[in-house]
C-alpha cells in the first residue's frame, strides 16, 4: 500500500515538473516569435512600455488631442490627489496578485492557485508619473493616431462594464496609483504580460506571438532601440 502511494506521488511529482519545464520552454519559443508590425516615420504620439521587473505597463501621456486619461481615471482617486502629473501607466492583472500580494513573500498558495486556474477576477492598475526616463526596463516608441486609438479602445474595453469603477482598498503601492474593476480572467495561459502583448499586437506594434513573462515584450523593444 505504501509503495503504491509513494509510486503515485512520484509520478505526480514528475508530471508536474515535466509540465512546468514544457511551459517554460514553450513560453521561451513563443515569446521569441516576432509578429509583423508597422512603425510610421511621421508618427507623432510617444508612448512607453515599462516593466517593474515582472509586470509590464503601457505608459501614456495623460493629455493629447485623442484623449484626456484623467477624465476616465480621476486624479482624486489617488492618495496624493495631485492633478499635475504628465503620464499614466496602465496594466491589467489578477486581483489577488495586485491587492493581496504587495511582495513575493506575501504570496499565498491559495492566491497562486486561483490566479493560475483562471477563476479569479481581474483589475486594471493605474499609476501617475511626473516623467518617464528610458532604461533597461522602459522603452519608448512613436505611434500613429490610428494605433493610439486602438490602444485607447483596448483599455476601455478591459474595464468592467466599460466604466472606470474604483476599487476601494488600502493596498496602493504609493500615493499616485489606483485600482479599477476589469474584465477577463487571468491564468497561466493569459497573464498580465499577455494582456500588454495583445494590446500591442492589435495596435500593429512590436509584439510576440504569445508571452507569459515580460522577457519577450522587452526583447522586442530593446531590439527596436538598438536599430535606432
Amino acid at each position: 500500500m505504501l509503495k503504491r502511494v509513494a509510486k503515485r506521488s512520484l509520478y505526480t511529482f514528475v508530471a508536474l515538473v515535466a509540465s512546468l519545464l514544457f511551459y517554460i520552454a514553450f513560453e521561451f519559443v513563443a515569446s521569441s516569435i516576432k509578429m509583423p508590425y508597422a512603425l510610421d516615420d511621421d508618427a507623432s504620439y510617444e508612448i512607453f512600455i515599462k516593466s517593474n521587473g515582472v509586470h509590464t505597463d503601457l505608459v501614456l501621456p495623460i493629455r493629447s488631442d485623442l484623449i484626456n486619461w484623467s477624465e476616465l481615471f480621476l486624479f482624486e482617486n489617488t492618495l496624493s490627489k495631485r492633478d499635475d502629473y504628465s503620464y499614466i501607466a496602465i496594466g491589467w492583472g489578477d486581483r489577488g496578485f495586485y491587492i493581496d500580494t504587495p511582495r513575493w513573500r506575501d504570496l499565498k498558495v491559495s492566491t497562486a492557485l486561483v490566479a493560475a486556474s483562471g477563476v479569479g477576477s481581474t483589475l486594471l492598475h493605474t499609476t501617475f508619473y511626473d516623467e518617464i526616463l528610458e532604461d533597461d526596463l522602459t522603452y519608448s516608441v512613436m505611434i500613429t493616431a490610428h494605433q493610439y486609438r486602438i490602444i485607447i479602445d483596448e483599455i476601455k474595453n478591459a474595464l468592467s462594464g466599460g466604466l472606470a469603477t474604483l476599487v476601494a482598498t488600502n493596498a496602493q503601492y504609493g500615493d499616485s496609483d489606483a485600482f479599477y474593476e476589469a474584465k477577463g480572467s487571468y491564468s497561466i495561459f493569459f497573464t498580465c504580460n499577455s494582456w500588454t502583448n495583445r494590446v500591442l499586437k492589435r495596435a500593429n506594434l512590436p509584439a510576440s506571438w504569445w508571452v507569459a513573462s515580460q522577457r519577450g515584450i522587452l526583447a522586442n523593444y530593446k531590439s527596436l532601440r538598438e536599430k535606432d
